[in-house]
C-alpha cells in the first residue's frame, strides 16, 4: 500500500533541487573533482573566477509540492541561484596554502604539486571561494579519517585551525549548506553529524543492529527492564524507557537502519518535554495505543528524520501534533510537516504529513482567563512571516489570524487546570471527534 501512494504522488514543480545521500567514497571523489575543476578554470588563459553560485535559501525560491491524488506536501528548492561576490584581494595566498595542506596528501603526486602551486598563487582567490573550501578541506579530513562531527565540533576544529577565516557559528552552518549546494550532497553525506535533543517513547520497538555484540543501554533511564541483548542487535521497549523516553541518536546512519515494530495506530509529536514526560508518566499509550515523539522545542534533524522514518514504516498512521497556541508553535509545527528552507537542498527529506490537533481555537473555552499571555513582539513576526509564506494551508492562516487579532496565546500547560491526569482525555477527546487538520 505504502508503494501505491508513493506511485500516486504526483507533482507540480518539476525544477527540483535536492541534495543526495552517498557513500564517503563518492562524496571525496566529489570534492576531488571540485577541486580539479577550479584549479582548471584558475590556470586556463583568461580565468574569470568572480562568483560563488549556489542555491538560493530563500522563501522565494521554495516550491510546495502537493500531491495530486494525496495530501502530502512538502517543500523544495527550484533550480534558482544566487551569486555571493568574491572580491577580497588580500586572502589569497593564504587561502591556497589551506587548500592544499589537505589535498596535497591525498590527490596530486609533487611534481604536479609545484606547478599547481606556481600558477594558482598567482591568482587572486576571493573571500567566500576561501571559506567554503575550508569547511570543504575539514570535511574531506574527517571522511579519510572515517570520522563524524557534530556542527558545533566543526567550527571549533576550524576556528582552531583557521582563526583569522571564520566569526560565528551561524557563519560556518551557512558555508556548510554552500558546500551541500556545490557537492549535491546531504550533511551527513560530507561526515556531519546532527547533535539530537530529541526522545521517543510509547508502543515501539527499535531493534538496533550493530556489527557486534553489545550490552549497551544508551538512552534507557531504567535499563535494567529494556534492553533484549542477542548477537549484532539490541531491541529497546520504548514503553519501558520512563517519563524522559529513549533518547534518539544524532547519527542518520543509525537511525536509517532501525528496524521498528509497533502496534500502535497514532503518533503524537509533542513540542515541549515537560508535557512529553508528563504523558509518558501517565502511561497514555496503555489508554491510546500511540507513538510519542518530542523534539523538545524547535525540531532537530534527527528527530525530524526518524519521525519521517516512521511515516514511511507505517503510512496509515496518523501523525498528530500538540503544540502551544502561538506563532512559534505553528511555526515548529510546519518544520515538520514541510521541512524547512534554511536546510537548503535537504529540505525535503525530513518533512512529513502531519495534523494539527492542538492546541487551536476551538480549544480555548478550556483555558481559564487568567491563564492567556499577550502576544510579544517577536510572536508577531513570526506570524507576519507566516501569513506571507504561500506554504500556510487556509485553516491553519485561520487560526493564525486569530491569535494575532485576539493579541494573545496559550501554553498547553493550562490545560492542567482541569487536573493532571487531564491530558490524556483532552487528546481521546480529539481522536475520537476526528478533531484536528
Amino acid at each position: 500500500m505504502g508503494d501505491a501512494r508513493r506511485s500516486t504522488t504526483f507533482f507540480t514543480e518539476q525544477h527540483l533541487s535536492f541534495a543526495d545521500i552517498l557513500p564517503p567514497l563518492q562524496v571525496r571523489a566529489r570534492i576531488e573533482v571540485a577541486v580539479l575543476n577550479f584549479i582548471k578554470v584558475l590556470t586556463s588563459p583568461t580565468p574569470a573566477i568572480s562568483d560563488l553560485p549556489t542555491i538560493k535559501r530563500k522563501a522565494s525560491n521554495s516550491r510546495v509540492n502537493q500531491g495530486l491524488l494525496t495530501d502530502v506536501s512538502w517543500i523544495f528548492l527550484s533550480h534558482e541561484f544566487c551569486t555571493k561576490s568574491l572580491t577580497r584581494e588580500n586572502t589569497a595566498k593564504s587561502f591556497v596554502r589551506g587548500i592544499f595542506r589537505t589535498f596535497n596528501s591525498y590527490c596530486i603526486n609533487t611534481d604536479t604539486r609545484k606547478g599547481m602551486w606556481l600558477l594558482i598563487s598567482s591568482h587572486y582567490l576571493m573571500s567566500l571561494w576561501k571559506i567554503v573550501w575550508k569547511v570543504m578541506e575539514m570535511c574531506y579530513e574527517i571522511l579519510v579519517q572515517e570520522k563524524r562531527v557534530t556542527q558545533r565540533e566543526l567550527f571549533y576544529k576550524l576556528l582552531c585551525a583557521s582563526p583569522d577565516y571564520f566569526a560565528s557559528q551561524l557563519q560556518v552552518n551557512q558555508t556548510i549548506q554552500d558546500v551541500v549546494a556545490l557537492l549535491r550532497c546531504s550533511r551527513f553525506s560530507l561526515g556531519i553529524m546532527a547533535s539530537s535533543r530529541g526522545a521517543v517513547a510509547g508502543r515501539l520497538l527499535l531493534q538496533i543492529l550493530h556489527n557486534g555484540p553489545t550490552v549497551s543501554t544508551y538512552g534507557c533511564s531504567s535499563a535494567s527492564k529494556l534492553c533484549y541483548k542477542e548477537p549484532d542487535q539490541e531491541t529497546v521497549d520504548c514503553t519501558a524507557c520512563g517519563s524522559s523516553g529513549y533518547a534518539i541518536s544524532g547519527d542518520l546512519n543509525l537511525l536509517e537502519k532501525l528496524i521498528m515494530k509497533t502496534d500502535a495506530r497514532y503518533i503524537f509529536v509533542i513540542e515541549k518535554h515537560a508535557i512529553f514526560q508528563r504523558l509518558a508518566e501517565d502511561r497514555v499509550f496503555n489508554q491510546i495505543p500511540c507513538i510519542l515523539i518530542t523534539a523538545k522545542g524547535y525540531p532537530d534533524i534527527a528527530t525530524r528524520f526518524l519521525l519521517h522514518r516512521m511515516s514511511q514504516a507505517f503510512p496509515e498512521m496518523p501523525i498528530l501534533g500538540l503544540v502551544d497556541w502561538n506563532p512559534a508553535g505553528l511555526a515548529i509545527l510546519c518544520t515538520f510537516k514541510y521541512g524547512s528552507i534554511g536546510m537548503g537542498l535537504e529540505a525535503f527529506r525530513y518533512a512529513c504529513n502531519i495534523k494539527w490537533l492542538g492546541l487551536r481555537k476551538d480549544d480555548l473555552e478550556l483555558i481559564p482567563e487568567e491563564s492567556f499571555i499577550q502576544l510579544k513582539p517577536k510572536d508577531m513576526q513570526i506570524a507576519k512571516s507566516l501569513m506571507s509564506s504561500e506554504i500556510l494551508q487556509d485553516n491553519y492562516k485561520e487560526e493564525l489570524g486569530v491569535m494575532v487579532e485576539s493579541g494573545r496565546r496559550a501554553e498547553i500547560e493550562a490545560l492542567y487546570f482541569h487536573g493532571y491526569d487531564f491530558l490524556g482525555k483532552y487528546l481521546a477527546k480529539k481522536i475520537v471527534q476526528g478533531h484536528y487538520i
